[in-house]
């Protein structure tokens, strides 16, 4: 049996997709169920991409709230956004009843707003709906949007043995149990405490004896991603969220501060590829469109402002035309040197890593860059002097490769600094923004100082 759970975990074939089609269109709710009962909601959620709308909503309806609530957690936005259309308020509330708060609120979310009304009327469970509600006042990229309501909370006037009764009957409603958090009768947090804790301590024990004081927590107006590199910082499974006045609301868990981190990542890697808003590659040509245009039409007025330098160099440098032979390489030594500086400047950001002062910080990439500058530059200077036989004309343009290089590298450097300290998402640095910039800069330096060095 566990074989074949192995096998159904992995394994979703065209054969299994055209199998579940067929008794879709027949109807045959037995065969269906039957075939679907054992995969995990995130293997259905797959199946459901190789399915038309329709046939996914089908499936939902005949399948039980308990699975397909979860079912619906792994589905591609704009999908569950579909599904969620075709059912009623009343289908919506039993779905999301099944679920923790953090996430029926994030499908609530997703409805407008008379429909978010509708939906929470329905849901039979007035303390989830209040909670639900609660969820919702807050921004989405905080602390208090991500959390859950879902947590195991004791006072600290209790004993242990009353603290251990109690908290069976709040852990039926929590997945998992990471921490108990210790209370005030006012319901301000002040402490901790692990089940190990509990369990070894004496039954007539007071919390307030046996609680430990240091407690990571965030605010609810926290933004999430400070929220994930505290998170990671402590390596945290789950940090408590408290108001202003510190009373407990909820908890974090590291699932869902991973899909942070994975939704950061994927939108970190749009902007330094160039795409100016989050988009996947089943949206329209138009989005895609939208989306890329910004950085390309930057590519092209940086192109034509290369054209226009070279082109004002031009008279000057009729009899050094080589010269323009050795600017592609110029501009792309250019660009590379400065998308590599900037890349470990944004991950150091990202990761918080970057400490100290802009100025040691550029000194010490200046320092890199003009290492691996002359490096380079010395290999360029024997290949220019062998194929051409002349010193100057190598030595100018090896010479101007350094300073190039050294120029990419601090523009590298500071810019996303710069951005960042502006409030600013220094990814964009490691895109085209970055490369034509160090492109042009690159070319302007080397006809420059090739044209000082010969003399012209």
């Amino acid at each position: 049996m566990s074989e074949n759970n192995e096998n159904i975990q992995f394994k979703i074939s065209d054969e299994l997709i055209e199998q579940v089609q067929s008794f879709v269109k027949r109807k045959d709710d037995k065969g269906t169920l039957d075939l679907l009962l054992e995969y995990h909601p995130a293997d259905i959620a797959e199946i459901f991409d190789g399915l038309s709308i329709n046939q996914a909503t089908y499936i939902i309806k005949l399948l039980d709230s308990e699975k397909t609530a979860d079912i619906l957690m792994e589905l591609d936005d704009d999908d569950r956004e579909k599904i969620l259309a075709s059912l009623s308020a009343k289908e919506i509330a039993e779905e999301v009843e099944e679920l923790d708060t953090d996430d029926a609120a994030d499908i609530i979310a997703e409805l407008s707003e008379d429909r978010q009304e509708r939906v929470i009327a329905q849901i039979e469970d007035e303390e989830l709906a209040a909670d639900i509600q609660e969820l919702l006042t807050y921004d989405e990229d905080s602390a208090g949007g991500l959390m859950a309501k879902e947590l195991v909370k004791v006072y600290e006037t209790w004993t242990v043995a009353g603290c251990l009764r109690r908290i069976r009957g709040q852990a039926a409603d929590v997945t998992r149990v990471h921490s108990v958090y210790v209370v005030t009768k006012e319901e301000k947090l002040i402490g901790r405490l692990s089940l190990k804790d509990l369990i070894t301590a004496r039954s007539e024990q007071k919390i307030a004896d046996i609680y430990k004081s240091d407690v990571d927590y965030v605010n609810a107006d926290e933004d999430v991603e400070e929220v994930a590199k505290v998170m990671a910082k402590y390596d945290l499974e789950a940090i408590p969220v408290v108001d202003k006045d510190n009373t407990l609301l909820g908890r974090i868990t590291i699932d869902d501060i991973v899909d942070v981190i994975k939704e950061e990542a994927d939108k970190d890697y749009q902007l330094a590829a160039g795409i100016t808003q989050e988009v996947e590659a089943d949206d329209s040509i138009i989005e895609l469109t939208r989306a890329r245009l910004p950085w390309l039409f930057l590519g092209l007025i940086g192109g034509v402002g290369a054209f226009l330098i070279m082109e004002g160099f031009e008279a000057k440098l009729e009899n050094y035309s080589i010269l323009f032979l050795f600017t592609p390489l110029i501009a792309a030594m250019a660009g590379n040197v400065g998308v590599q500086s900037s890349a470990i400047i944004v991950q150091g950001l990202a990761n918080d890593d970057v400490k100290g002062s802009i100025n040691n910080r550029l000194i010490k990439e200046m320092l890199l860059a003009a290492l691996n500058g002359v490096i380079l530059a010395l290999v360029l200077f024997l290949f220019v002097w062998y194929w051409t036989d002349e010193l100057n004309l190598a030595i100018a343009i090896s010479v101007s490769l350094v300073a190039v290089i050294i120029v990419a590298g601090l523009v590298g450097t500071f810019v996303p600094l710069f951005l960042d300290k502006r409030g600013v998402d220094p990814a964009i640095a490691t895109g085209p923004f970055i490369t034509t910039s160090n492109d042009i800069f690159g070319i302007v330096i080397y006809l420059m100082i090739a044209m000082t060095i010969l003399g012209i």
